[in-house]
C-alpha cells in the first residue's frame, strides 16, 4: 500500500449519554469521503482511542469498514500500553478488512528502542498488514531512533512513518537514511517542509472540518510541485495551527466539526468542550483561513 494524500484521523461522535453515536460517526465518514480526502484513520488520538474500551474500538473499526466499503483506504490504530492489547487490535483490524495499521510506541511504559521494535514486530506478525509507524515522543515519552530502525530493517510490511517529533532534523535524517520507509507529515506546522523533503502524505486532524484546504496544500506541493503556491496556502493555515496547539487540540477539532454541521457530542472526560467564546474565536480563524486559501487557489468556495 502506498500512503499518498490526506489521511484524516476521524473524530468519534458521542451521544447525549456519553456512548458512541454510530449514526453520527457514519455521517462523519460520509463527509470525509465526499470531501475527497485520500484515506481515513480510526483509532487515532483525534478519535480519542485512549478513552474507549476494547469493544468500542472494535465496533468503531467494523462500522467504519461497513460505511467506507472500498471507497477509501481504512487504517486502524493499534495504540496500547500492553503489547498484548495492540496485537488484539491488529487481529481485529485484519478481521474487519482494514487496509493498513497505524502502530505507535506504547505510552507510559518507556520501552527501549529494541523493546519498541519487538512490540512493532509482534503487531506485524498478528495481522500481516501494511504498517504506518507513529513516532510521537511528546505523548509516548520515547522515540523511534536509529537503534529502532536498525532492529526493524527488512520488515516488509513497515512502509511508512507518521513523524510527529517536531524535530526538523529528524525529518531530514529519516528521508535520507531510510528511503524505503515513506515519511508522512505528523507535525502540521511543518507540512511544507515535509513535502519539500519528499513526503507524499499528511495525517492531519484539521482535515476533519476543512478538508479542501488540506488537500489544496498537498496538491500544490506534491502534485503541482508549486511551492510558492504551497507557501501561500501554508501561511493562511498558520493561525489555525497556532489555535489547535493552544492546549485543547481534540476539543478544538471537534468544535471545528460542529461548526460545519457535524454532530460531535463533545469529548470524553477528562477533556471538556471549548467554551462559547473559544468556539467563536475558532470560527473567525477558520473563516479567514478559507477566504485566504480561496484567493490563492482561485476557488470560489472551499466549503
Amino acid at each position: 500500500m502506498n500512503f499518498e494524500g490526506i489521511y484524516t484521523p476521524a473524530i468519534t461522535p458521542l451521544a447525549a449519554d456519553g456512548s458512541i453515536d454510530h449514526a453520527a460517526f457514519a455521517e462523519v465518514l460520509e463527509h470525509l469521503i465526499a470531501s475527497k480526502v485520500h484515506g481515513i484513520i480510526i483509532g487515532g488520538s483525534t478519535g480519542e482511542y485512549y478513552a474507549h474500551t476494547q469493544q468500542e474500538r472494535y465496533e468503531l473499526a467494523k462500522r467504519a469498514r461497513e460505511v467506507i466499503g472500498n471507497r477509501l483506504p481504512l487504517v486502524i490504530g493499534t495504540g496500547a500500553i500492553r503489547t498484548e492489547d495492540a496485537v488484539a487490535y491488529a487481529r481485529q483490524a485484519k478481521e474487519i478488512g482494514a487496509d493498513a495499521l497505524l502502530v505507535t510506541t506504547p505510552p507510559y511504559a518507556l520501552p527501549t528502542e529494541l523493546e519498541i521494535a519487538d512490540h512493532v514486530r509482534a503487531v506485524d506478525a498478528a495481522a500481516g498488514l501494511p504498517i504506518m509507524l507513529y513516532n510521537y515522543p511528546a505523548r509516548m515519552g520515547v522515540s523511534m531512533g536509529d537503534a529502532f530502525f536498525a532492529a526493524i530493517k527488512g520488515s516488509k510490511n513497515i512502509v511508512a512513518i507518521k513523524e510527529s517529533s517536531g524535530d526538523p532534523m529528524r525529518l531530514k535524517r529519516l528521508s535520507r537514511d531510510y528511503p524505503e520507509i515513506s515519511v508522512s507529515c505528523g507535525w502540521d506546522d511543518q507540512a511544507l517542509e515535509f513535502f519539500a523533503w519528499g513526503a507524499r502524505s499528511w495525517v492531519c486532524a484539521g482535515s476533519n472540518f476543512i478538508p479542501a484546504e488540506h488537500v489544496a496544500l498537498y496538491e500544490a506541493c506534491v502534485l503541482e510541485k508549486d511551492f510558492d503556491k504551497g507557501r501561500r496556502i501554508m501561511s493562511a493555515m498558520m493561525p489555525l495551527m497556532d489555535f489547535l496547539e493552544g492546549g485543547k487540540f481534540v476539543q478544538s477539532i471537534k468544535a471545528g466539526c460542529g461548526l460545519i454541521g457535524l454532530q460531535t457530542g463533545g469529548v470524553r472526560a477528562p477533556l471538556q468542550p471549548l467554551l462559547g467564546e473559544e468556539v467563536e474565536a475558532l470560527r473567525g480563524v477558520i473563516d479567514a483561513l478559507k477566504q485566504e486559501v480561496a484567493q490563492v487557489t482561485g476557488a470560489s468556495d472551499h466549503g
